[in-house]
């Protein structure tokens, strides 16, 4: 049985509005990977072993933007506001409050 495979930060919906892609591109924001890097053919392994890096990144902070150095929250503001925009233009409407 082969192992199932995330299609890509591309491939994923509305250009990775889901916590996979969110957590890709944290992994940019702290250098973890190269922005760029979409993670294709990745085992969920892979990207389990990824989140427990960014996980680990994100500890000194709190897990918050606005504890993060200003350097790491320029350039989260930065990937985070393109994936935003990106998805907008392929029809992504941010869910209400309360959802």
């Amino acid at each position: 049985m082969s192992a199932r495979r995330y299609p890509g930060l591309d491939q994923d919906r509305y250009g990775g509005m889901t916590p996979i892609g969110i957590m890709i591109r944290d992994a940019w924001v702290f250098g973890l990977l190269p922005e760029g890097e979409g993670c294709a053919g990745w085992t969920y392994g892979q990207l389990q072993e990824l989140y427990d890096r960014v996980s680990a990144a994100w500890e000194p902070y709190g897990h918050l933007v606005s504890r993060l150095p200003e350097e790491l929250r320029r350039r989260h503001e930065r990937i985070h506001g393109e994936a935003l925009r990106r998805a907008r233009e392929l029809g992504w409407e941010p869910p209400e409050d309360g959802e």
